[in-house]
């Protein structure tokens, strides 16, 4: 699969996004349509907290960044970016998908003992995400949704 299939998977939105992303319950893009730099996305994640970011940075197919403008009151700061590079493994043309969080915790007294609860909750949770997008990119309907009837 290309870069550019893997970053329209990525940015799927609606019941599409929910049929394959695991980490969240409920997501809507607050300011536009559609995905973009300077877009606002508000995201309920299926463990319970809320958050609004913003799309720093967007460019396809190879990299979108998030920020936190509001979000649970344990975060200080909170940021994501997806990268996603072309990649040949035994002769096969593929992409690789890199998922970078960046995280603080509030306030700081509490950082030595929630960072690594943190590391540990947010890494399943991550693990489990990147999972269901290998699923998704090869599933047939999300394909559609993400690309049109002719992926």
């Amino acid at each position: 699969m290309s870069p550019a299939v893997a970053f329209a998977v990525s940015q799927t939105t609606g019941d599409v996004r929910l049929s394959w992303d695991p980490f969240i319950r409920h997501q809507e893009l607050l300011d536009a349509k559609r995905p973009g730099k300077g877009v606002r996305t508000l995201t309920r994640a299926r463990v319970g907290p809320s958050m609004v970011s913003r799309y720093v940075s967007y460019r396809p197919p190879s990299s979108v960044g998030m920020t936190m403008e509001t979000g649970p009151w344990f975060f200080a700061s909170f940021g994501g970016g997806w990268r996603f590079t072309p990649e040949v493994r035994g002769g096969v043309d593929g992409t690789l998908a890199v998922w970078k969080y960046t995280y603080a915790i509030k306030p700081a007294l509490l950082a030595p003992v929630a960072e690594p609860i943190g590391q540990q909750v947010l890494g399943r949770e991550i693990r489990a995400r990147i999972a269901a997008f290998a699923r998704a990119c090869e599933d047939p309907a999300v394909l559609d949704a993400a690309l049109g009837p002719e992926a």
